[in-house]
């Protein structure tokens, strides 16, 4: 009983002392800095002239930065600044002011404990050099997945995202932010979440140390073995290692995205502790990593390749055209003459000319009167295009066959997919985290009974759990049979063209 009550002491002690030392970290809905005056200067004019100095030294670095493609991702290290605050600082080689409108900046959990991710639910995060309004992207992940929820003790008490914060609202002035911190967690799932709110006027940033407490020459060897992980994207043997990167599942997540999009590393730089202050028995390593490519987030496959606006809109007059021609009526002059001089285009183009599936689908006054496609990719755009709008007004078992005199009521759309790729889940839950709403097309299969949504469905359907139950009895299946493991589960993604009228 009394170690009982000396450990209750103890802790009462201990947490006292947390909120003495550290402070409350929220209020007025703001995310007030904890960190500021220990790892970084409080001072707003100290703070800058410390960053300055920093970039002073980091500018004569001289880096080859790729000729094409752009700055899509960092890895930024979140010790007190004056250990790695000039490796931090390289970042000043790549970033520069209004790059960026969005910072998804996700950083580990060092303090706390908890399963998948913490977002703040907080309006802004302050830092000496003035507020940062979170995204409402941030909630809208909370919302979506169960991968991410609110944990009020990591705001608290976390340091490895504010420690990063001030260095890009030095160099990119003005963004909205997205503060991941990950705690048990799997990166691929992660990484596959976060995809979605990608763009090109969005910055993923990783924060993380490297190698802890090794020896001087240990430590470089060790950080040698790391960089080059992530340099050759080797995010799966990066997540076995040992005492590699504190922030291995937020350096992770950018791997697998890298993986997946080509993107580009560059090393811009690394250091230990043992190269700055302190002695070289235990050091601590930082990198400086940054990530290029593509301005879409397109794979680099005919699979995945945008579509011009253009040749959408004329896919859908090549559809409009099919079904007219079938039902023995012709189209406006005007329309003619335009789909006959890009026609040839279109059969010459290489991205038409690929192979990909492809939906047709037509509407009534919003209501479904069609939708015939083909998941697999064995014949090009054009000609699945042509097939499916076919399919679509005459042989969709569901409905009729589309007569003359609905045919001009009709609106058509056309979706051309990405190769469907397996999804591994283990049950029910982990399925759910998995998808991506607004996202993802769906196959499901078992045994012979196999059905598909569209991406366009979760407009309908924008609960994960209803959106499987209909998907499943599409099938013929039990509604909720998506709950138990034994389904064949596919995703996919579509650009999608409606008709302009």
């Amino acid at each position: 009983m009394k170690q009982l009550l000396n450990i209750i002491f103890a802790t009462i002690i201990a947490c006292l002392a947390c909120i003495q030392h550290v402070g409350p970290a929220c209020a007025d809905n703001i995310r007030e800095p904890v960190w500021a005056g220990r790892f970084y200067p409080a001072s707003q004019s100290e703070l800058v002239q410390v960053i300055d100095n920093f970039t002073r030294q980091a500018k004569q670095t001289k880096i080859q930065i790729p000729r094409k493609g752009s700055l899509k991702a960092l890895i930024l290290p979140h010790a007190g600044y004056i250990y790695s605050g000039l490796t931090a600082a390289h970042s000043s080689l790549v970033l520069k002011e209004n790059q960026f409108e969005k910072v998804i900046l996700i950083g580990p959990d060092h303090r706390i404990g908890f399963n998948n991710s913490a977002i703040s639910d907080v309006g802004a995060y302050q830092t000496p050099l003035g507020p940062v309004k979170l995204s409402k992207d941030a909630a809208t992940l909370r919302s979506r997945s169960n991968l991410f929820r609110s944990v009020p003790d990591s705001d608290m008490l976390e340091h490895s995202v504010e420690v990063v914060l001030p260095f890009l609202q030095h160099y990119i002035k003005k963004f909205e932010l997205i503060p991941v911190v990950t705690g048990r967690a799997d990166a691929k799932s992660l990484a596959h979440a976060i995809e979605p709110l990608i763009d090109e006027k969005t910055l993923l940033v990783a924060s993380s140390d490297l190698s802890h407490y090794l020896s001087y020459s240990e430590a470089k060897d060790r950080d040698k073995e790391t960089i080059n992980m992530i340099l050759n994207l080797k995010s799966d043997k990066l997540l076995k290692s040992n005492n590699s990167a504190c922030g291995k599942i937020p350096i992770g997540i950018i791997l697998n995205m890298a993986g997946k999009y080509g993107w580009q590393p560059v090393l811009l730089h690394y250091s230990n502790s043992g190269d700055i202050a302190g002695g070289r028995a235990r050091v601590v390593g930082y990198a400086a990593i940054a990530f290029y490519g593509d301005l879409s987030m397109e794979k680099d496959n005919n699979s995945g390749k945008q579509i011009s606006n253009q040749h959408g809109q004329a896919l859908i007059k090549l559809a409009r055209q099919t079904i007219l021609k079938k039902l023995g009526r012709g189209i406006d002059m005007p329309e003619s003459d335009s789909l006959s001089e890009i026609l040839p285009e279109l059969l010459m183009d290489d991205d038409l000319q690929a192979k990909r599936g492809t939906f047709v689908t037509l509407k009534i006054d919003d209501q479904l009167r069609g939708c015939i496609g083909s998941l697999s990719s064995d014949e090009p755009v054009v000609e699945g295009v042509r097939r499916n709008a076919i399919n679509a007004a005459f042989h969709d078992p569901r409905f009729s066959p589309l007569t003359v005199e609905e045919v001009d009521n009709v609106d058509v759309e056309i979706s051309i997919l990405t190769e469907p790729q397996l999804l591994e889940y283990t049950d029910g839950a982990d399925l759910i985290s998995k998808l991506r709403v607004d996202v993802d097309g769906v196959i499901i299969r078992k045994g012979p009974a196999s059905a598909t949504f569209l991406p366009q469905v979760w407009k309908q359907l924008p609960r994960p759990e209803m959106f499987l139950s209909q998907l499943c009895l599409k099938a013929g299946l039990s509604a909720d049979i998506w709950r138990k493991a034994g389904l064949e589960v596919k995703t996919y993604q579509v650009q999608y063209f409606e008709e302009n009228r």
